[in-house]
């Protein structure tokens, strides 16, 4: 029952959650890594870091009315 406690506790206290960010592409970190770019803050104040493959493609277009 002890290691069962035991197991249970580590558990619990290894947090290995990742703030989501930019529609669930992007994570929240203290720094990207080198090919990812960031786009926006994250609600923690860290930065949203994008992989290249959910980057946007250019600017949009203008609507001209």
């Amino acid at each position: 029952m002890l290691a069962f406690l035991c197991t249970i506790s580590l558990n619990l206290s290894n947090n290995s959650f990742t703030e989501d960010c930019w529609n669930f592409h992007g994570n929240c970190r203290d720094s990207c890594h080198k090919n990812e770019k960031v786009y926006v803050f994250c609600l923690s104040g860290k930065l949203c870091c994008v992989k290249p493959k959910y980057q946007p493609h250019g600017l949009p277009k203008k609507i001209e009315s």
